[in-house]
């Protein structure tokens, strides 16, 4: 079996995929987009990629490209806490530059800002891939915000421990494939992730879609809108829906149906926590 991450070797994704596929290949890609394509084109069985960060919200990479792109879905979900450190190859040195990805930083920014206001912010594909960028120019003044596992994995020093600005930091991945998968991890809950395209000359259609779950009691763990990349102004909406009632559940998308409002399933799955 193959299992296609974000990668390289050390980022949080390569983590999650470590503990949901201890036996598995696992083959790193350098974008999230880059990922799904691998499982879109039969390169590997299961793509891990990550949708969204308690402190930064959507990872928009990916529910967009599910969303407009692609015809496939999540079969699972793992949740990871995130602790971000900042490493150097020199620690001693005056840093002038610290990368990471983009959610990385921003987890990290009020520390960077109180410690390191001078230095120059670039942003990488990956935690891990700054990490090894900075292990590779050892003799600048560099720095990467990585997990744990970077710094052991490409020779650097931590500097700085547990940056992210709140401690209660975690991290949805999604595991997209063809069929189910369940974990030798800790099972919480059951979900299904909706993409919902409302109809123009509809009056009140959100508030029409998410009665249909309101009724019958279903609860929705998360709405947000995104564009459509049509015209200015209008969007889609995401939905995470309880599916622990997967009959009652059925019944919501057909009275949706019945309406006259469209939906793409982008994941029916169990979630696990690491």
């Amino acid at each position: 079996m193959k299992v296609g991450y974000l990668g390289p070797s050390s980022s949080f994704t390569h983590n999650v995929a470590v503990k949901g596929f201890p036996t598995a290949e696992l083959v790193p890609y350098e974008t999230i987009s880059a990922v799904i394509r691998s499982f879109e084109d039969g390169d590997v069985d299961y793509a891990v990629v990550p949708v969204e960060n308690s402190i930064e919200g959507s990872v928009h990479e990916t529910t967009d490209y599910l969303f407009h792109q692609a015809n496939l879905r999540a079969v699972a979900e793992i949740v990871q806490p995130i602790k971000q450190q900042l490493m150097a190859s020199r620690p001693h040195e005056k840093i002038e530059k610290i990368f990471s990805h983009p959610q990385a930083i921003a987890q990290g920014k009020k520390y960077i800002t109180d410690h390191y206001p001078q230095a120059q912010i670039e942003v990488t594909a990956s935690t891990a891939f700054a990490a090894r960028f900075v292990a590779e120019h050892g003799d600048l003044p560099y720095a990467a915000i990585a997990p744990q596992a970077a710094a052991e994995e490409y020779g650097l020093s931590i500097i700085a421990q547990d940056i992210q600005e709140i401690d209660e930091n975690y991290t949805r991945f999604w595991v997209l494939g063809e069929t189910g998968q369940e974990f030798a991890l800790p099972l919480t809950a059951k979900k299904m992730s909706l993409a919902l395209t409302l109809p123009d000359n509809m009056p009140g259609a959100l508030y029409k879609a998410l009665s249909v779950f309101s009724w019958r009691g279903i609860d929705l763990t998360k709405i947000e809108s995104r564009p459509l990349k049509t015209v200015l102004g209008e969007y889609f909406f995401m939905l995470d829906v309880d599916n622990s009632n997967a009959e009652l559940v059925r019944f919501a998308l057909d009275e949706l149906q019945a309406i006259g409002i469209g939906y793409k399933i982008l994941g029916d799955y169990q979630v696990y926590q690491i």
